[in-house]
């Protein structure tokens, strides 16, 4: 079968590796290669800006998670690496998303059910790629697997369970609008059957309009109705029956609680040991980039948050620190947002906004509008925090919480956050001189 490998990146190695193996006649079509990823040697490839034009003829084009379906012109089928791995999955499937969290909530199941004497396997973007760990799978594993809207946008089975998170604008450069962003994601319940269980939240109504595309069985998190799992008094319940105290979750903010209550409530459909909970939850101590402390530096702590490339997951961190004197870092690179929502709730908090990026123009006008402190710092990272740290207050935080993707000034959300955490570590070492 002649298989074209559209795009080649991460995911696209992934499926090059894994196609090649099975015996296929595989194609890399690709505008470009990376030195992060050479091509293989003795591959055949298409490379350069109109590569995408040579697909027609192909049996099957693999396109990778970023590339749209639409962009793909062929007379044969439009496959992805994520679609392979649901046809060929041989046990369940626990899928994860939302516009944030789902990384978080994903490792908090992986951690509980490992806990609890499960083999799981964590796949998406958090965990390795699914085609990698196909051939390993047993018949008593559980993968999980964190799902964004580029890797549902045209899925052909869903998940036997569905953790519908929170969901927020996102993602409107790629996508058309947001009715084609809920139309993508809703591919986690679009083919589910009456035998499988959506989880949702219940006071997000995109994550309730998802959920109700799903033929199998309800349930919310974070809402205390029949056997669901809820907080009350500082400990997680499903219904009348404690689980474990809230101080087993060993990350910032009030959100990642109910990342902890979506994570039990879809362990739940697989466990029923409250003790594997209580451990799981303690033993995940948080991801790289998600309001990690840095350190603290003359009585200021400093937070890694370079994942919030939203306004909401912006506010959400604010929140997480109200009543603190805090400085927080806002701008980068276009996603088609609306900042309003988060300069005012900078304003409600008190907070300063070091406005930073590309977007950082719009969202200095939008804080002087709103009379809220602000000042514009256009340089890179070393000049960001020397600025932050000249107005920052003993016992206050500094919080990298963008608001907006990176790729105006850095590589990825993840190098942007490495990049804050060495010049953070720079001022401790050498201060802002």
């Amino acid at each position: 079968m002649r298989i074209a490998i559209a795009w080649y990146g991460a995911e696209g190695q992934s499926s090059y590796r894994y196609f090649h193996e099975r015996g296929d006649d595989v194609t890399i079509v690709t505008p470009q290669v990376s030195s992060q990823f050479p091509l293989p040697e003795g591959a055949k490839a298409i490379v350069g800006e109109h590569a995408f034009d040579h697909l027609s003829d192909f049996d099957v084009v693999v396109r990778s998670a970023a590339l749209r379906p639409d962009r793909i012109v062929t007379n044969g089928k439009i496959w992805s690496a994520t679609n392979e791995f649901f046809a060929r999955c041989p046990v369940p499937i626990i899928g994860v998303t939302g516009t944030k969290g789902k990384g978080t909530t994903s490792s908090f199941v992986a951690s509980i059910l490992r806990e609890a004497g499960k083999a799981v396997q964590l796949v998406g973007n958090i965990g390795v790629p699914p085609l990698d760990v196909l051939s390993l799978l047993q018949p008593d594993d559980i993968v999980v697997f964190e799902l964004s809207s580029f890797q549902l946008w045209d899925l052909q089975k869903s998940p036997h369970t569905a953790v519908v998170l929170m969901i927020e604008p996102d993602h409107l450069d790629v996508h058309k609008d947001m009715a084609e962003y809920i139309a993508a994601k809703s591919g986690i319940v679009k083919h589910q059957t009456a035998q499988d269980t959506v989880i949702s939240h219940p006071l997000n109504r995109y994550s309730e309009e998802i959920a109700r595309q799903s033929p199998g069985r309800r349930m919310h998190f974070a809402d205390s109705g029949e056997h669901e799992v809820y907080i009350r008094d500082g400990a997680f319940y499903r219904d009348e029956q404690r689980i474990c105290g809230t101080d087993a979750v060993q990350l910032t903010g009030d959100f990642n609680l109910e990342n902890a209550c979506a994570a039990i409530a879809a362990s739940l459909e697989y466990i029923d040991d409250f003790a594997a909970i209580e451990r799981g939850l303690r033993r995940f101590t948080g991801l790289p980039h998600r309001l990690k402390l840095v350190r603290e530096v003359n009585g200021v702590r400093w937070y890694d948050d370079s994942i919030a490339t939203t306004p909401g997951s912006a506010i959400a961190a604010l929140q997480s620190f109200a009543g603190k004197n805090i400085v927080i870092l806002l701008g980068g690179s276009d996603k088609g947002a609306d900042y309003t929502p988060i300069v005012q709730e900078a304003q409600r908090v008190g907070a300063i906004v070091v406005a930073i990026g590309h977007t950082g123009e719009t969202i200095a006008k939008l804080c002087q509008s709103h009379h809220v402190r602000v000042i514009r710092e256009a340089g890179m990272m070393p000049e960001v925090v020397r600025a932050a740290a000249e107005i920052a207050q003993p016992d206050g935080v500094v919080i990298l919480s963008p608001a907006s993707a990176s790729f105006d000034q850095y590589k990825s959300y993840s190098d942007r956050g490495d990049q804050f955490v060495a010049a953070v570590e720079g001022i401790a070492t050498h201060g802002t001189n």
